[in-house]
């Protein structure tokens, strides 16, 4: 019998949530790949199915973080999903594409850095990478961004990789004997 999410452990849930991350950078990598050889509408297809898959990791980021700060993961869960529907609207509407949505996702990664840096359930140096993230998106926006383009884009995609791998291999922390207990944080 399968194993609904809700239902599952912790450690499942969060590498599910991993899982989920890795389809979003697997996607969002192929429609640059497949927008370098002038394939709008296969690019179109590809940047939606992204997109959906990080509407999910948002969700799922948010239940997880919400036993945190239950306000703050709501937040962080906003700027994400209108992050995420600027990005949709950027591939049918000209006037979206560009930088815009890089002021909703570098709030998020600050707060999902934040929330992570006050959870007890993973390591506090992928709190403060992302929140670097965040601030390098948010840096992205101003004149300084053509200088340091290279070196923030790498900054938010190492964060954002290092805790989608952490969430695959490792998990959650879940303290002893609370692996299949009701009410634990990330239930």
């Amino acid at each position: 019998m399968p194993v609904r999410i809700a239902e599952a452990s912790p450690r499942l849930r969060a590498r599910i949530t991993g899982l989920v991350y890795l389809l979003y950078f697997l996607t969002a990598i192929a429609a640059e790949v497949v927008v370098g050889r002038g394939r709008q509408l296969a690019y179109a297809a590809v940047t939606l199915l992204a997109y959906a898959f990080y509407v999910a990791l948002t969700l799922l980021l948010y239940r997880m973080f919400k036993p945190v700060h239950a306000r703050l993961s709501l937040l962080a869960a906003v700027f994400s999903l209108v992050g995420c529907a600027i990005e949709v609207l950027g591939v049918f509407l000209p006037a979206f594409r560009g930088v815009l949505p890089l002021a909703f996702f570098g709030p998020y990664c600050l707060l999902i850095g934040y929330l992570i840096v006050r959870s007890n359930f993973l390591p506090r140096f992928l709190g403060v990478l992302m929140m670097l993230a965040g601030l390098g998106w948010l840096i992205f926006l101003t004149p300084l961004a053509s200088q340091w383009s290279s070196y923030l884009k790498g900054l938010g995609f190492v964060a954002e990789l290092l805790l989608c791998l952490w969430l695959m291999v490792v998990g959650v922390r879940v303290p002893h004997g609370q692996e299949k207990t009701r009410g634990h944080i990330l239930e």
